[in-house]
């Protein structure tokens, strides 16, 4: 019975695709799981396995030509789906006749393992450590290697017990959702050989080393716009240009930069353009002080930090409001039912639960701030999502309590015990980081007495906590010692009114210092 081949689903905006090589001939045998044809998108270029093995009988759609989701590429015969079979039988037979037991118990089958999804707005990743060696022997679930996406470190794990037995990428190399990291041997017990490479002769043709030229799509239109491949940085595998690429390169074109019709050859950006500014702000290091620097590069979580940061001094109107807090209240409540609290609730009482049932409070009476912008509209939130900003060793990640208005201070501070230890062990699911409302900083646990927040986009408002700081106040006409802590809102003035700043402030600020409101919710 043939098999068809058809195009995947390719995303949720993408609906067609440019066919861009046929790693087969008509007649070829393939095996299953095999690279049968390239397809390329605006936005990626991907290799479509074949459903079975057999015989490659038909090719219906030739490279250049713009395909549907869902379109038949080809089709599979079953002529061919004996072939590998029978080539192993005959190796086992020989290898058995020689007395070559090992080989024989090699020919086991190799599970390629893929970067996984990790999320619908995630379609690429770092690897960060890699684990296992080629050879080493691996058990399921057992990692192999970490990666590193714009909100979150994952592992890897084994599908299968086995031998691994090629690795396809090495640490810092950038991978697309569902390129190849690793083959698994299964079955097979470190020491044994290596099966054939049959199925690795896709790779014959030179592999990563050798550039490959630019996606069909992208070549057409670099002709039209009379583009060279040396004017445009290749996003795609092995720095392939992608159509996307040429795209942002006419874009530029239009905007002052590089050409996007005629002349008689692409110009470079003007030297003042601000795109260059960047690549001249470092002076070169003197030649005494080389030596002693050393160049890492930034993790890709570290980079996703960065860019957000910059993205939301640049997108949002941002400013900051001051307060102060006499934390005397919490504190004495904390000190007097703290054993009580971890006994019942297994769980140490802090100053967290207190100040995320605060902001809750606050944010019902000042919903703007809960608020966020899409265009030209404002989206209310009649919920509560409280980010808490954690430091870890790979850069600073920001797991949610999820509907935290809704919870008892224990509750949260259960849930923020379990997000601060999943961020500190690299255990962070995408979903613990997605969909925050507000959120809280505490810099003071690392001794800040002030700071200034940056918001985390697209949210409209952060609170910056700091240190507890004993300060001689005014109180009742009298000067006491106080445990002060300065609080301060950063927030989008776009969409918060300062008075609104203030007054949400002042709600948390009232709230802390009189905490018995907080567990009668007033």
């Amino acid at each position: 019975m043939a098999s068809e081949i058809r195009v995947p689903t390719l995303g949720e905006s993408v609906t067609e695709a440019t066919v861009g090589r046929w790693f087969k001939k008509a007649g070829e045998t393939v095996a299953a799981d095999e690279p049968i044809v390239e397809l390329e998108t605006d936005k990626v270029t991907l290799e479509v396995p074949a459903p079975a093995a057999g015989t490659l009988d038909e090719i219906t759609v030739q490279e250049g030509e713009t395909v549907e989701v869902g379109a038949l590429l080809g089709t599979l015969g079953e002529a061919g789906a004996a072939t590998p079979k029978a080539d192993d039988d005959k190796k086992s037979a020989k290898a058995e006749a020689s007395g070559e037991k090992a080989a024989s118990a090699s020919s086991g089958k190799l599970i390629d393992v893929n970067v996984p999804s990790a999320g619908e707005s995630v379609t690429e990743a770092q690897v960060g450590e890699v684990y296992k060696a080629v050879g080493d022997a691996v058990k399921v679930d057992e990692p192999i290697l970490e990666l590193e996406t714009d909100k979150a470190a994952q592992e890897v794990m084994s599908p299968v017990d086995g031998v691994l037995r090629e690795l396809a990428v090495k640490k810092g190399d950038e991978v697309e959702v569902g390129a190849l990291l690793a083959r698994i041997e299964a079955g097979a017990a470190a020491g044994d050989a290596a099966p054939s490479a049959a199925r690795d002769a896709r790779h014959s043709d030179g592999g990563t080393d050798s550039p490959r030229p630019p996606a069909p799509a992208a070549q057409k239109l670099m002709e039209e716009h009379k583009l060279q491949a040396g004017d445009i940085a290749g996003s795609g595998k092995d720095g392939q240009i992608l159509k996307s690429d040429v795209l942002a390169v006419v874009e530029r074109g239009k905007d002052g930069g590089t050409p996007a019709r005629g002349g008689d050859e692409p110009t470079r950006r003007a030297p003042n353009a601000p795109a260059e500014t960047p690549k001249a702000a470092r002076a070169p290091t003197s030649q005494a002080d080389e030596p002693r620097e050393e160049r890492v590069k930034m993790t890709r979580l570290r980079q996703t930090i960065a860019r957000r940061l910059k993205d939301a001094q640049d997108t949002a109107a941002m400013l900051t409001t001051f307060n102060e807090v006499d934390m005397k209240a919490v504190m004495e409540l904390r000190s007097r039912y703290k054993d009580l609290f971890e006994k019942k609730h297994g769980v140490k009482l802090g100053f967290m639960g207190f100040f995320t049932k605060a902001v809750c409070h606050a944010l019902k009476e000042i919903p703007a701030v809960n608020a966020e912008i899409d265009g030209t509209d404002i989206i209310y939130k009649n919920f509560c999502h409280i980010g808490v900003a954690v430091g870890t060793d790979k850069g600073l990640v920001v797991p949610v309590v999820r509907d935290a208005d809704q919870m008892e201070i224990a509750e949260v501070e259960k849930e923020i015990g379990r997000l601060g230890a999943a961020a500190r062990d690299g255990k962070l699911a995408l979903a613990d980081m997605q969909g925050g409302t507000f959120t809280i900083s505490n810099g003071g646990v690392y001794g800040s007495l002030m700071s200034t927040p940056i918001l985390n986009a697209p949210q409209s408002g952060i609170l910056g906590m700091h240190k507890i700081q004993e300060r001689p106040m005014v109180v009742g006409g009298e000067i006491k010692i106080r445990p002060m802590m300065y609080l301060a809102l950063s927030y989008d003035h776009r969409i918060v009114d300062g008075k609104e700043a203030v007054t949400f402030l002042v709600r948390v600020k009232e709230s802390l210092e009189d905490p018995e409101r907080l567990v009668l919710d007033l």
